[in-house]
């Protein structure tokens, strides 16, 4: 099974008519993910993918034609937070915003508005969700996973696709992997996730990725140790990475004494999960 996705989403496509937009449009189709409808302003009426999805001029008109829940974003950086509002107004219930590049002051706007809405973010600049067997709600490459009992949850997209694999080789399947990006400012955090892989019957196991910068994993930690009963493998990048100087991810920069990695490993250590020193560890840990 599976969280935030399956085989009863319906999703939207904001974005779809883009070069980015459409061709994921294509390979999300081609792993079975019910794709319902794309939205492009002022191309309402005309459909894509040989006649596979028709496009709306908004995403409330969509809603209103197809009965969607969902909404991935596949917009330029300037017209992303306006995509994110409409998609909250529409009533979207799990919003993904794979747009990189969004000022922090708008993100911090529409992450507010959304929560008012009752909605969830994930993202922005994040690699979006996979769950196998099941669907595929962003860019995700679908073949480097296969169905199982153990939830992944990431801040690096590419770290994601590796870790993915590499259980994919040891025979070790994923009930959902979630990557929530690694921006400052973004719609769901490493604590909302632990908690529904906790409820989630089918998850057994959990890996956590995270990276330098912030607290967030310091935060997951301590949630670890006093709310989760399953076992949490995690890995933690950067571990070299100088400090002042970004590394990858708008997030991923130490601050004077803050976000060391170090600090996070001793962190998560201390609250029982097993802390891998390079990613291919990860399937060795999750099977001893």
């Amino acid at each position: 099974m599976s969280i935030l996705v399956n085989k009863n989403t319906r999703l939207i496509v904001q974005g779809v008519t883009g070069h980015e937009g459409l061709f994921h449009t294509q390979q999300m189709l081609t792993y079975g993910t019910n794709i319902v409808a794309g939205v492009t302003p002022g191309k309402g009426g005309e459909w894509v993918l040989n006649g596979k999805v028709p496009v709306f001029d908004s995403v409330k008109i969509a809603v209103e034609a197809t009965g969607a829940n969902t909404s991935i974003i596949f917009v330029p950086a300037r017209a992303a937070p306006d995509a994110l509002f409409e998609a909250a107004d529409a009533g979207i219930g799990l919003i993904v915003c794979i747009t990189e590049g969004i000022p922090i002051l708008d993100m911090m706007q529409a992450k507010n508005y959304i929560n008012q809405k009752g909605a969830r973010l994930i993202g922005p600049n994040c690699p979006g969700l996979l769950s196998p067997g099941e669907a595929k709600v962003g860019i995700i490459q679908g073949d480097i996973a296969i169905p199982g009992n153990v939830g992944v949850v990431s801040r690096s997209g590419t770290l994601t696709y590796e870790v993915l694999y590499a259980m994919k080789l040891a025979g070790i399947g994923s009930s959902t992997c979630v990557g929530i990006g690694g921006d400052p400012i973004k719609g769901t955090e490493f604590i909302e996730v632990l908690e529904l892989f906790e409820a989630d019957p089918h998850t057994d196991q959990v890996v956590l990725i995270g990276e330098i910068g912030g607290s967030d994993e310091e935060k997951a930690a301590e949630y670890i140790a006093n709310e989760m009963t399953k076992p949490v493998v995690a890995f933690i990048a950067g571990q070299t990475a100088p400090p002042g100087k970004r590394m990858g991810h708008a997030g991923a920069i130490i601050e004077g004494s803050e976000g060391l990695a170090a600090d996070k490993i001793k962190a998560l250590q201390r609250a029982g999960v097993r802390v891998a020193k390079h990613p291919e560890e990860i399937p060795h840990l999750l099977i001893g």
